[in-house]
């Protein structure tokens, strides 16, 4: 269970016909494309790699809206883990569906549990500055398995910019924002199992994910993750 918490912080069958491409705030959102980050541990060891593709490009409104596949393989090159995750941006904001972020086999594991959920979005605005505050995000569950109540939290708070600095990282070099968060993840059944995290991530505008990720408990590093590959 908490190996599956602390990976959760993440194919496209090619046709011949022309992929569906948008922009929006700078973003080239374009079926087909996508990005490759690899994992590290503390001590920075391979712990394996993540492929995401971008699946499907679609209007809604005033959104693009985008899905993107993601696939873990561990550093035998086997396959562990899929998800995919929808965004949307309006050209101010991109907003991260947090249902993704519960991934297929965390829900397979809520089957029977007659589980309820409610969402607050992750919310990346298009432009940054340093000392900008950003909303909270929020997975929350309640359920029961026989007459046990059983409740599933994911909280991402105190959200904010701390800084602006040029980082490498091995898909290149780029002016980017610090981001600071705390999380918080909980699973209650019948006594509670609880991971207080902080996290730090490295974005910039025109680029969907993030640079890289580092993620800290009791001040401690225990992994981090880096951008390798856009294509």
């Amino acid at each position: 269970m908490k190996k599956l918490l602390l990976w959760t912080i993440v194919c496209l069958v090619s046709l011949q016909i022309p992929a569906f491409a948008q922009d929006c705030a700078g973003l080239t959102l374009k079926e087909g494309s996508g990005f490759e980050m690899n994992n590290y541990d503390a001590k920075g060891r391979p712990a394996g790699k993540m492929i995401y593709k971008i699946a499907k490009v679609t209007k809604d409104g005033a959104y693009t809206v985008f899905k993107i596949d993601m696939e873990f393989f561990n550093t035998k090159e086997k396959s562990e883990l899929k998800n995919t995750y929808e965004m949307k941006c309006d050209g101010n904001v991109m907003l991260l569906d947090a249902s993704s972020l519960v991934n297929q086999e965390q829900m397979k594991s809520f089957q029977n549990m007659e589980m309820e959920f409610t969402y607050e979005n992750i919310e990346y605005p298009t432009k940054y500055q340093v000392g900008d505050k950003l909303k909270d995000a929020s997975v929350k569950g309640k359920g029961k398995t026989g007459a046990a109540p059983v409740a599933f939290n994911m909280l991402i708070r105190n959200r904010n910019i701390s800084a602006q600095e040029k980082l490498t990282v091995p898909a290149g070099t780029f002016d980017a924002y610090k981001l600071n968060a705390d999380m918080t993840m909980e699973m209650v059944m019948g006594f509670p199992i609880k991971m207080e995290m902080q996290s730090i991530s490295y974005r910039t505008p025109g680029v969907i994910w993030d640079l890289k990720t580092e993620t800290y408990r009791k001040g401690k590093l225990m992994g981090y993750s880096e951008l390798t590959k856009i294509y």
